[in-house]
């Protein structure tokens, strides 16, 4: 039987010793804690004759970059056994910790894409960070603070390395490192100590992976550590235990397992190299490679409260009126006592401000178990000023906007209002933009019918007939464009007639033909303009991008008819509206979104949020980081896709609104008695 024994400055309290098998050999396992007391570790290994040691909770000697700092800590207890194969586990523990990254990311798919990670010692973590430096830029390691207590952190694997190799002599000179201990000490830096604390708890707070060993998280809080993955190694029953009660969403731990615990990786290192009759020195990759395979070691993923994965995006919004910033602090202190002719000034240099963050959004959680944090950002523009630059404009803004969304750690974006109707609709931020893009056109659609399907069942003047269709006449005014030709699609399977309203004949007639294949036996009429079918419509969907131009005439339309204003800005006013109490005019179909969501007022009631910001919402549950839909041609497979999605993560219909809130059954009931009195009135 061959003998390993792991000699820890740890706590004597988690002393074991085991008997097991291991690659085909008998092993007797004993790990000794001296408690953080230097002198006993060395005392007990002198006195050690066995096959292989490991030492644990002591500084590897660590590679960064091409810097090689040997710990003098760590080789004066080599030093007590020159004879014996000694290990800190660093071989092993450097594959298994870029494993574990890898495995994860493949796994669970772009979990670590643009995620904000803080590495608590940048030095032992150096492989897992340059692991994740494949997928996220955004780093913070605290290695200046712990080691100085200099305020401020290292934000990349290169100022890393450079801030080792500038520091090796402070870490590695037994002078240097007795100078840097009494600093540490005095009463100067203890004056600032619960500053710099105060700045640790901040980063750590705002990261979304943090990669330590226990003894670095224990100060930690549930405020600041909850939500977040933690990256680690040997997470026993109770450190899970710790981990739940501080709200930490998953775990990550690349430690192996030995006799049902995990063990140190000093551990296991120290067992191959007895096995395998080799030094550490001696073992190459492919041992490891071997060993890792023969054993079945993988990265254990755990939850520690069940299941929870909490995904981020950005969504990019930007006042839709002059109007919209007047009601903007500081500028609202100006609009009070400006004439219309400064505020239009303001009004064109506000589109030049570069993007910033309105909102965070935090809250959203699906069925699934799947959460969302993520912000709103603002761009300056209104649609009078995007429209009256050329596309590239817009363009430079929104790629800002996505450097931004980048850097707060977003999975994927989406563009709002008049944002994604600029230039080709997407495709060009798309292409340049440092992650994926939605519209949210899919959803938009989807939700506009959504709603006008409810709002017209609610009214009650249509019937369903025997094929599952309403009986009736359903028209979209502009219908060409991106939302509006899939409102078209899906109106010719759910309707028995269906017009088309556009200024672009050719374009409306490759959408009929289009729609007459896809849907054999629909009925499709076109039309250059919505007025002279205007009167006989049971529903009517308004998709166009006029900017406040008139697209019909309010006063024409039929009574009780329903008419889905999905265009931003409206396409329909106020005024308009309130001339016809007959009509029922809803502002698209939003979404009610699952969870307790939290986020600044978007002009809607608490949780409920716009069709589009919603798509982004529900790719970001799915883990779906993608671009999605963009481009003025909507596939109505994706339409149909993202309904399924949001049903599967919560998304309900939201209560439906018109220009002057949310509709009551009283509002319903109002219009259908109105429809019919003016019918009767009509009639007589």
């Amino acid at each position: 039987m061959k003998t390993v024994v792991s000699v820890s400055l740890g706590s004597s309290e988690h002393d074991y010793d085991v008997q097991t098998h291991f690659l085909g050999q008998s092993f007797r396992v004993i790990r000794t804690g001296t408690d953080a007391n230097q002198q006993r570790a060395e005392q007990i290994l002198r006195a050690l004759e066995v096959d292989a040691i490991g030492l644990s909770m002591v500084h590897d000697h660590y590679q960064v970059g091409r810097e090689r700092l040997k710990n003098a800590q760590t080789a004066q207890l080599q030093a007590c056994v020159p004879n014996t194969s000694v290990t800190t586990g660093v071989g092993l523990r450097g594959i298994l910790q870029e494993w574990a990254v890898r495995r994860t990311q493949a796994s669970l798919g772009h979990f670590f894409d643009n995620a904000r990670v803080l590495c608590l010692n940048g030095k032992a973590s150096y492989r897992i960070a340059r692991a994740l430096s494949e997928h996220t830029e955004n780093f913070q390691f605290a290695d200046p603070y712990l080691e100085y207590g200099v305020p401020g952190f290292l934000t990349s694997l290169a100022q890393l390395e450079r801030y080792v190799a500038l520091t090796a002599p402070l870490a590695t000179t037994p002078s240097a490192v007795k100078i840097v201990e009494a600093l540490l000490g005095s009463p100067l830096y203890r004056m600032g100590e619960k500053r710099l604390q105060m700045s640790l708890q901040s980063a750590v707070k705002k990261a979304h992976v943090i990669v330590g060993n226990m003894g670095d998280l224990a100060p930690f809080t549930r405020e600041q550590l909850d939500g977040k993955t933690v990256i680690t190694s040997r997470v026993s029953e109770s450190g899970l235990d710790w981990m739940r009660s501080r709200g930490v969403a998953m775990v990550v731990d690349y430690s192996p397992w030995l006799e049902g615990r995990p063990v140190g990786v000093n551990v296991m290192d120290a067992m191959i190299s007895a096995a395998l009759s080799r030094t550490p020195r001696q073992l190459g990759p492919d041992d490891y490679l071997d060993v890792i395979q023969t054993l079945g070691i993988e990265p254990r993923i755990l939850y520690p409260d069940g299941y929870r994965r909490i995904n981020r995006m950005a969504f990019v919004i930007h006042p839709l009126s002059q109007q919209y910033l007047t009601k903007t602090p500081p500028l609202d202190l100006i609009a009070a006592v400006a004439p219309k002719s400064v505020m239009n000034l303001i009004e064109k240099a506000v589109a030049y401000a570069p993007p910033f963050i309105y909102s965070e959004i935090s809250g959203l959680k699906s069925p699934t178990g799947d959460e969302v944090e993520g912000y709103l950002i603002t761009v300056g523009g209104t649609p009078k000023e995007i429209m009256a630059h050329d596309p590239e404009f817009t363009y430079s803004r929104l790629l800002a906007a996505a450097e931004l969304a980048k850097k707060l750690g977003a999975q994927i974006m989406g563009l709002g209002a008049f944002t994604k109707v600029v230039g080709d609709a997407g495709i060009t931020v798309a292409k340049r933009a440092p992650l994926p893009i939605t519209t949210g056109n899919s959803y938009s659609a989807s939700g506009a019918l959504w709603a006008a399907h409810e709002a017209v069942k609610k009214i009650g003047r249509a019937k369903i007939g025997d094929n599952g269709k309403m009986q009736g006449k359903a028209m979209v005014v502009g219908a060409t464009g991106a939302i509006g030709s899939v409102c078209a699609r899906l109106l010719a399977k759910a309707v028995d007639e269906i017009y088309l309203a556009a200024p672009e004949p050719a374009k409306l007639l490759a959408l009929k033909a289009a729609i007459e294949q896809e849907t054999p036996g629909a009925i499709v009429h076109v039309a250059g303009a919505a007025d002279r079918d205007l009167a006989q419509m049971d529903m009517i969907v308004t998709a166009t991008s006029g900017a406040g131009k008139r697209v019909l005439d309010i006063m024409q339309v039929k009574p009780g008819c329903v008419i889905t204003d999905v265009a931003r800005p409206l396409d329909i006013s106020a005024e308009d509206v309130a001339k016809r109490p007959d009509v029922l005019v809803i502002e698209s179909g939003e979404i009610l979104l699952p969870g307790n969501v939290r986020m600044k007022d978007i002009g809607l009631p608490k949780g409920i949020a716009y069709a589009c910001l919603a798509e982004t919402m529900v790719l970001a549950l799915e883990g779906r980081f993608e671009n999605f839909t963009l481009g003025r041609n909507i596939e109505w497979e994706k339409v149909r896709e993202i309904y399924k999605l949001g049903l599967k993560h919560g998304m309900t219909l939201a209560a439906i609104s018109g220009v002057n809130g949310v509709f009551t059954e009283e509002d319903f009931a109002r219009v259908r008695l109105l429809a019919e009195h003016v019918d009767a009135a009509s009639r007589s």
